[in-house]
């Protein structure tokens, strides 16, 4: 079996009187591609921020290739926000030395190869790239670290189908058997052809942990398919 990776025992998250996540217990091993589903509302973000350290828990546990959430995790997760973070004023090229300042694991010729591929002028200002070239580039400079886990929130949202293939080939294409991904999504159908394990969060509580391949047999349906059936409104 697999290495774990994430740990994750009675986390709970609330803000002021609202829980945001309550008694979430999983583990995810290194080498996956997972999916983190569940309707808006559901605490995905949320994870997804206690992961990285931009939020603590109200209760529980939760560690990241055996280290509590800290320096340590800090330097082994890589974590794409689902807002914009680039610099418009930045070119491309600057965004990706910043990158390399702060990430000692920045992998620059790894960058500037996905960039090449996805034919992205390194000379332009981050501010005169389309919406989706934005998103690319962003997810470029997460994906270009060497780091165990990556968190990617919401990575397609927003973009046109041609862009959103163009991202999850990249995801794919740099994907590293030892570590794990962790892609937060509503998009299942476009995302589902490159994962291999899923979690479901509802009101801010795990409702299903599994294989897409067992789902799959099991179910005799789609993860898409079977999303809708169970967060049918």
């Amino acid at each position: 079996m697999n290495e774990i990776l994430i740990e994750s025992r009675g986390l709970c998250k609330n803000f002021g009187a609202l829980p945001a996540l309550q008694n979430v217990t999983f583990t995810l091993p290194k080498g996956r591609i997972v999916g983190l589903l569940g309707p808006n509302g559901s605490g995905k973000t949320t994870l997804l921020k206690l992961m990285n350290g931009l939020l603590t828990p109200t209760a529980g546990t939760l560690t990241i290739g055996g280290h509590p959430i800290g320096v340590e995790t800090k330097k082994i997760v890589s974590y794409l926000p689902d807002r914009n973070f680039l610099s418009p004023w930045m070119t491309v090229e600057q965004m990706c030395t910043y990158f390399a300042d702060f990430f000692g694991d920045f992998d620059r010729a790894r960058a500037d190869e996905m960039l090449a591929q996805l034919q992205i002028d390194k000379t332009r200002k981050c501010k005169t790239l389309s919406k989706g070239t934005q998103e690319k580039v962003a997810l470029i400079l997460a994906m270009s670290r060497n780091a165990q886990l990556y968190l990617l929130d919401e990575p397609i949202a927003g973009v046109d189908p041609a862009a959103r293939d163009s991202i999850l080939r990249t995801i794919v294409g740099s994907y590293r058997e030892d570590a794990t991904i962790l892609i937060s999504t509503h998009l299942i159908a476009d995302v589902e052809p490159v994962l291999s394990d899923v979690l479901f969060l509802q009101y801010g509580h795990i409702v299903l942990q599994d294989t897409v391949d067992a789902i799959r047999e099991r179910e005799k349906k789609s993860v898409d398919a079977l999303f809708r059936e169970v967060f049918r409104c």
